[in-house]
C-alpha cells in the first residue's frame, strides 16, 4: 500500500487541483508546492510549503530550475522497503514525497499557436517529467498522478483507505505517466525534425505515433471485433472532430467511410457531392449547387448508393434535403452545413447520422501509413494531380477544349478509389466505376456495365497505365471519345494504336494513383 502523508503539487493546468488540495489536506496530507500553484493554494487558504523551504534553495533562471533537486527527487526514489535507502534519508533529514500530482507545460499547443522560436521552446517542460518518471519508477511507494481526471477517484480511494492507495492504483498511474511522457518526447522531437528537415522526403530516421482514445465504439469492422477511436496528439482536423447533429452513435465502419466521403469533396472548389460505399465512391459530381451534384451523384450507381454515405464540401439546404429524402435509405451525411429546413426534412429519419464539417480543415494528408506485419509503410499523402499543361497528347485526333476539364475531373476522381481503378465521365459527374478489380479490363467492364449507353461521348481515366488494348476495346465499343492515363507501359505504342484505330483521343499525364 502506498500511504500518503506528504504530496507535491505542480501543475500547469490547474483545473481541480484546488478541491484536490483541499481533501488531501482534510485527510492529514502535508502538501508542498510550486510557483503558481502554491500561490493559488495560499491565497484559498489552503496550507502549503513551498519547495524552496524543502530544498533549501531558490528558484532561479526565471523559473528553469526549481524541482531539479535531490531533496525532491530522493524522497520520491527512496526504495521504503530497502533500510539503506531510509537511512540515506535519514542522515539527510529528506522527508518522503508519497504522492505527486504534476501536469506538463502545453508544448503542442505552443507549437501551433507561438510565433517566435524561443517562445514554443520554453514550453518545453523539464522539472515535470523528471518528477513524473522518477515517481512512477517507484509506483509501490508513490503515486505519480499526471490526470486531472484521476483526481476524484484517488480521493476516494484514499477516504476508503485510512489514507493509503493500493499498489494496482500506484501501477495503473505509471503506466499512464509513462504514456504522456513518450508523447510528450516524441511531440518535441518531431517539432524539431519538422523545422530543420531539408525536404518532404526526409523521413524521420524514429516515426512516432501518439494518439488519445477518444471514444469506445460498439464493435469493430464486424460484430466479433472489438473497436475503438483515438485522436491524434496534437489534435489535428479531420473526421474525429466532425459535429454529429442527429442519428445514431457512429460506427467503425461509419467512421472510415465518412472520413473517405469528406477527403473526396474537401479536395474540389466547386459545389461537390460524392456518395461512398467501402470507403469507395460509387458516385460523385460537381453542379451549380449542391442539390445539382447530389442528383448526379446519385444517378451514377443508384443501386450502390443504397446504405451508402454522402458527402457535400458545402452547405445541405432545403432543396438538397428533399433530393436527398426521396433516394431511399442513407447511413450518414458529411457536410459543411445544414440550414434549419433541411434539418427539419433530415431529422425525421432517426437513425440518419448527420455530421457537420470545418471547410477549412486540412485534409492533405502529410503523412500515409499501413501497417503491415511487423512494420509500418510510410511515403508522402498522394496530393499530386495534373493541369491542363501537364497533359501529353499522344495520338493523332486531339482533346477537344471543352474535354478537357473532364479528363483532368475524371483522373482526379480515379485517386480516390482502390485500384485498378476506371473512371467514365462527362460534365462534371461520374458515369460509371470500376475498381478493386485484379486486372483493369474487369474494372472497365464493370465501369461499363454501370454507365450503359450514358458512356456514348464521355471520357475515361484511369489511375494505371494500361498493359494491354482489352480496356481501349471496350472504350471503342462503348464509344468513349477520350482517354486520361499515367503512360509508361512496355505497351504504350500498342494501347496509342489502338486509341487511333477507334478515333478516340489519348492524353498522358506522367502520374499515376494507386491506392491499395
Amino acid at each position: 500500500m502506498i500511504k500518503v502523508k506528504r504530496a507535491l503539487l505542480s501543475v500547469y493546468d490547474k483545473t481541480g487541483i484546488l478541491d484536490f488540495a483541499r481533501a488531501l489536506h482534510a485527510l492529514g496530507v502535508v502538501l508542498i508546492s510550486t510557483g503558481g500553484t502554491a500561490e493559488l493554494l495560499r491565497k484559498e487558504k489552503v496550507p502549503v510549503k513551498e519547495v524552496a523551504e524543502i530544498t533549501q534553495f531558490p528558484e532561479m533562471l526565471s523559473g528553469r530550475v526549481k524541482t531539479l533537486h535531490p531533496r525532491l527527487h530522493a524522497g520520491i526514489l527512496a526504495l521504503r522497503d530497502d533500510p539503506k535507502h531510509m537511512q540515506t534519508l535519514l542522515e539527510h533529514q529528506i522527508g518522503t514525497i508519497d504522492l505527486l500530482a504534476v501536469n506538463l507545460y502545453p508544448f503542442a499547443e505552443a507549437a501551433r499557436s507561438k510565433t517566435k522560436e524561443q517562445e514554443i521552446i520554453e514550453m518545453i517542460d523539464i522539472g515535470g517529467p523528471s518528477m513524473l518518471r522518477s515517481a512512477a519508477k517507484n509506483f509501490r511507494f508513490v503515486a505519480s498522478v499526471s490526470d486531472p481526471s484521476d483526481y476524484q477517484r484517488i480521493i476516494t480511494e484514499l477516504r476508503q483507505n485510512g489514507g493509503s492507495l493500493s499498489e494496482s492504483t500506484g501501477r495503473q498511474l505509471a503506466g499512464k505517466v509513462f504514456k504522456l511522457t513518450a508523447s510528450y518526447d516524441s511531440l518535441i522531437s518531431d517539432y524539431f525534425h519538422k523545422e530543420h528537415k531539408t525536404s518532404s522526403t526526409d523521413f524521420p530516421e524514429t516515426f512516432n505515433l501518439s494518439f488519445k482514445k477518444s471514444a469506445d465504439l460498439r464493435y469493430g469492422e464486424n460484430p466479433h471485433q472489438k473497436g475503438t477511436l483515438y485522436q491524434e496528439v496534437p489534435a489535428s482536423e479531420g473526421i474525429v472532430n466532425a459535429k454529429q447533429l442527429h442519428g445514431k452513435e457512429l460506427s467503425f465502419n461509419n467512421l472510415l467511410d465518412l472520413d473517405a466521403a469528406w477527403n473526396v469533396v474537401a479536395d474540389f472548389k466547386e459545389p461537390a457531392c460524392v456518395i461512398t460505399k467501402h470507403t469507395n465512391p460509387c458516385g460523385f459530381a460537381v453542379g451549380r449547387d449542391s442539390a445539382q451534384a447530389f442528383k448526379s451523384a446519385f444517378a451514377c450507381d443508384s443501386l450502390s448508393a443504397f446504405g451508402g454515405i454522402v458527402g457535400f464540401n458545402g452547405p445541405v439546404d432545403e432543396k438538397t434535403a428533399a433530393e436527398i429524402s426521396k433516394s431511399g435509405f442513407l447511413e450518414c451525411i458529411v457536410a459543411a452545413g445544414f440550414s434549419k429546413g433541411a434539418l427539419a426534412i433530415l431529422t425525421q429519419k432517426k437513425n440518419l447520422r448527420l455530421l457537420v464539417m470545418d471547410t477549412k480543415a486540412d485534409t492533405d494528408a502529410k503523412y500515409d501509413f499501413k501497417k503491415v506485419s511487423g512494420g509500418l509503410l510510410l511515403q508522402e499523402g498522394d496530393t499530386k494531380d495534373p493541369v491542363a499543361g501537364d497533359l501529353q497528347c499522344v495520338t493523332k485526333l486531339k482533346p477537344k477544349k471543352n474535354q478537357i476539364p473532364d479528363l483532368l475531373f475524371a483522373f482526379k476522381v480515379s485517386r480516390y478509389l482502390k485500384s485498378n481503378a476506371i473512371v467514365i465521365a462527362k460534365n462534371g459527374a461520374t458515369l460509371g466505376l470500376g475498381m478493386g478489380q485484379t486486372s483493369r479490363v474487369d474494372s472497365a467492364e464493370t465501369a461499363f456495365r454501370k454507365a450503359g449507353k450514358k458512356s456514348k461521348g464521355a471520357v475515361l481515366a484511369s489511375d494505371g497505365f494500361f498493359p494491354k488494348p482489352d480496356s481501349i476495346a471496350l472504350a471503342r465499343k462503348h464509344g468513349i471519345s477520350a482517354v486520361i492515363q499515367p503512360g509508361g507501359s512496355i505497351q504504350d505504342q500498342a494501347i496509342i494504336d489502338a486509341c487511333d484505330k477507334a478515333k478516340i483521343c489519348m492524353v498522358f499525364t506522367g502520374v499515376r494513383h494507386f491506392k491499395h
